[in-house]
């Protein structure tokens, strides 16, 4: 088979991943071991017991599991290859993929952090003590906040539209089913 007739695009080897996650998990659903605890805590009269369905093989499921799981390592150390060796430009600045989506995750934590700020430093605190109200000022302020993560968050809409354009144009060296 030709090379490039093997060759996903990006967000091709990103959904097929997903898609081997989640029939992972419904074929794991499916095991005894992944049954027992469901329902543990609800008082029944009557004992329930299950046995496997005509046509279910517990055997071939676990199989099937553990195809899809090498599977899946095979496909994501295709992603990461191509994450390390493809670069994007960011605010004049070359990077990895793999590094511009470690950047990423650190601006969205970032955007978590300026949000709390921005609802802490939006109210005062008074405390009424002895007839009296204390007024304790927020120690941030207010406009500088939310400015800082308007910033952030552009910031993060550039990052992420550069990766998903990247996305549709890389390859991984993965041949989908």
């Amino acid at each position: 088979m030709p090379a490039d007739k093997r060759k996903l695009k990006l967000f091709e080897a990103l959904e097929l991943r997903a898609e081997y996650d989640a029939r992972t998990k419904t074929l794991a659903e499916c095991l005894p071991e992944k049954r027992e605890n469901r329902g543990r805590f609800l008082y029944r009269e009557d004992e329930v017991v299950n046995r496997p369905a005509p046509g279910f093989d517990m055997a071939k499921v676990r199989d099937e599991i553990a195809a899809l799981e090498q599977k899946r390592r095979k496909l994501n150390a295709a992603v990461q290859e191509t994450n390390f060796r493809n670069t994007v430009e960011i605010q004049g600045h070359t990077l990895s993929l793999a590094e511009a989506l470690d950047l990423r995750k650190a601006l969205n934590t970032k955007i978590g952090d300026l949000h709390a700020q921005v609802t802490g430093a939006a109210w005062e605190r008074v405390i009424y003590k002895e007839g009296r109200d204390i007024v304790q000022e927020s120690h941030l302020d207010y406009a500088r906040c939310v400015a800082d993560l308007d910033r952030a968050r552009l910031e993060f809409r550039e990052l992420n539209r550069k990766l998903r354009a990247a996305s549709f144009v890389l390859e991984v060296d993965f041949r989908d089913e």
